[in-house]
């Protein structure tokens, strides 16, 4: 069984997918119901070109591949800190504004479920 699975592993590193799941020559899709919906949010068809969506979606992973090296080169070598991620982004003044709005979002709803879950089991 081991043996099995090292011979995929060997597979996957000779085929250049790099670790990815590969199903039946393709990569699997991990973005495309998301990607669809945006499409439609933003004028194209409620059922976009499948093409259309895998291009995307390349992008998208190229992209977040692409910042992931960049975060892990700088803070703690080998690791991604969400202050990397602000970091690289701090130039680009819409990515910086969403990403600030994210996370002050992230930390009110922190404060709403502890309080919440101190108000129903009491501390």
């Amino acid at each position: 069984m081991a043996d099995e699975e090292d011979e995929l592993d060997e597979q996957e590193l000779e085929d250049g997918s790099g670790g990815t799941d590969v199903c039946h020559g393709r990569r699997k899709r991990l973005f495309s119901k998301e990607l669809r919906c945006m499409m439609y949010g933003f004028g194209d068809d409620q059922n976009p070109y499948t093409e259309s969506v895998d291009i995307l979606e390349d992008l998208v992973i190229e992209f977040i591949t692409e910042m992931t090296h960049k975060a892990m080169s700088i803070g703690r070598q080998g690791r991604v800190q969400v202050e990397d991620i602000v970091f690289l982004i701090r130039k680009d003044p819409r990515k910086f504004a969403r990403v600030k709005d994210l996370l002050t979002m992230n930390e009110e709803l922190k404060r709403a479920r502890k309080a919440f879950d101190e108000a129903n089991y009491g501390s």
